[in-house]
């Protein structure tokens, strides 16, 4: 009985995700001038399992839009997109400027026009930050791009290492992951609100990475506190899901039934 129900929830899952990939934008696709898309190569559920090498380049990626995160291919450090610029940020501390042949194994890119600009003018630790975000959206079954540029007391970051073949599942890679500490830093965190149906195909909630206004160090955000600036949201309706059509994605087991868990356990927050 346990193994029938764990296959119901996760066909339920399943056919929620395909439903509103499908269906979730029909209204904007009529207005061009509305229609808003998230493109995202592979799957959060793909990058768990330990596929940590695409085919989609940093070039083709760049193509779809100017702001997003991501990682690149051997999971070599976090990705950040802002105004057009693929950043990659090593675990070593080093930032450059991504190459366009470079790849990724996951990624997710969108065109950034805030719909909402919000003024911070005092403290607010992360939690309190994404509450405020959380009041002002539309509906939490759409997706959001969320942009927060300003000045942190802290922020705490996490850069995963570069991995080599054969590849550890992410719970295990990251275990391993550079964490660092700011202090008294400005820059900007870029990232997305994902909706809970997405869990595993994205990370659902909050996934952001920041970048120092220098360009010269980041990561994955664990935790900020951020003292004054902007926070922006952006609405989207559309997401066009990138699969691999070769390679170990075709063979991989993305049943699992602990997803929540396990993405919570690698992306902290």
């Amino acid at each position: 009985m346990a193994g029938t129900r764990h296959a119901d929830d996760g066909f339920r899952r399943w056919a929620r995700t395909v439903l509103a990939h499908r269906f979730g934008g029909v209204g904007a696709r009529h207005d061009a001038g509305r229609a808003r898309e998230v493109y995202q190569s592979s799957t959060m559920g793909a990058l768990l399992d330990g596929i940590y090498d695409g085919e989609v380049t940093i070039g083709e990626l760049l193509t779809h839009g100017d702001f997003g995160l991501g990682t690149f291919n051997e999971l070599d450090g976090e990705m950040v997109i802002l105004d057009g610029v693929c950043h990659h940020l090593r675990a070593d501390g080093s930032v450059q400027v991504a190459a366009t042949t470079d790849r990724t194994p996951f990624a997710a890119v969108a065109h950034f026009t805030p719909d909402i600009t919000i003024p911070v003018t005092a403290p607010a630790t992360r939690a309190e930050a994404t509450a405020v975000i959380d009041t002002n959206l539309r509906s939490e079954n759409l997706i959001y791009g969320i942009r927060i540029t300003g000045t942190f007391s802290s922020v705490r970051t996490r850069t995963v290492r570069k991995q080599t073949a054969p590849y550890p599942p992410l719970t295990e890679a990251t275990a391993g992951q550079a964490e660092t500490d700011f202090r008294d830093v400005t820059g900007t965190l870029a990232g997305f609100r994902m909706p809970a149906y997405e869990q595993g195909v994205s990370v659902a909630g909050y996934h952001l990475h920041f970048v120092d206004d220098a360009r010269s160090h980041g990561g994955h955000a664990l935790a900020f506190r951020l003292v004054a600036g902007t926070m922006q949201i952006c609405t989207f309706t559309d997401l066009h899901l990138s699969l691999p059509a070769s390679g170990p994605f075709l063979d991989a087991d993305l049943t699992s039934t602990n997803l929540s868990e396990r993405i919570h356990q690698t992306e902290g927050g």
